[in-house]
């Protein structure tokens, strides 16, 4: 865990599978954090999604020789100026040595570290890129910005994210693991079943509150007057997304859906 998403390592005897970077000047603290686990190399870094805070260390990486892998999309958004308008704020293209070198269109499998990794696309869920990673042997699942533990989550609309998105990554993933699995969020502390079914629940009820409203005419300055989530609030509105914020995002991703 660190300033940006939060990082997932496999370490063992074929070298280091590493899932995303945060930001670009944490790389040299991100390194010596995993020299403290393996003295193997980094051989891969697998982005489960464009945004900054999960790729802002590529450069550095990919310029050591590091394989970055990740969804179509990324790439592509990666490739050029972006802008999430959710925070008015314009992402530049990344450098070429940023880039992935490989990506892929639905899932792709590595087989390290006596691990049997599968990386699954999840389709417009947080963003159109998103990739859940799996460890089956190690019941750990990482599941990028498809999953906040503890905290509204963002979806990001300009980059074809959905609440419809979300919830269904969240119910694929349920299906997947028991309640003795890790389940790694892209923010927030180490979750499991019980926490992933919590942030479930909170999602439909959020989102068939807001329906309600829309259906109702409301405008979304009206909605926020409401506080439809005030019980909500207190705990999932504490830190990254204020309510009101969370609601705007929620309404803009409800919109696109």
């Amino acid at each position: 865990m660190g300033m940006g998403g939060n990082i997932g390592v496999s370490a063992g005897e074929d070298g280091v599978f590493m899932i995303d970077d945060q930001f670009s000047p944490l790389t040299p603290k991100i390194k010596a954090a995993i020299k403290a686990i393996s003295d193997k190399p980094i051989r891969f870094v697998l982005n489960t999604h464009w945004h900054y805070d999960h790729t802002g260390g590529n450069e550095n990486l990919g310029g050591e020789g590091v394989v970055i892998v990740a969804h179509d999309n990324v790439r592509e958004r990666m490739s050029k100026d972006g802008f999430i308008e959710a925070f008015n704020k314009k992402i530049p293209a990344s450098a070429h040595i940023a880039l992935p070198v490989i990506t892929f269109n639905d899932r792709v499998t590595f087989h390290l570290n006596n691990q049997e990794i599968e990386v699954v696309h999840r389709s417009n869920a947080h963003t159109d890129g998103d990739s859940i990673v799996i460890f089956k042997s190690a019941n750990v699942v990482h599941m990028g910005d498809t999953f906040f533990n503890g905290l509204y989550p963002f979806i990001d609309a300009s980059s074809k994210g959905s609440v419809k998105g979300m919830i269904d990554t969240a119910n694929h993933v349920l299906a997947l693991v028991d309640y003795r699995a890790k389940i790694i969020p892209g923010h927030g502390p180490l979750g499991d079943k019980r926490a992933l079914i919590k942030y479930r629940e909170m999602l439909v009820t959020v989102r068939d509150r807001m329906q309600k409203l829309i259906d109702q005419g409301k405008t979304i300055e009206e909605i926020i007057a409401l506080k439809p989530n005030a019980d909500f609030d207190v705990t999932w509105g504490k830190d990254f997304l204020k309510p009101d914020a969370f609601l705007r995002t929620l309404h803009a991703a409800m919109s696109d859906d």
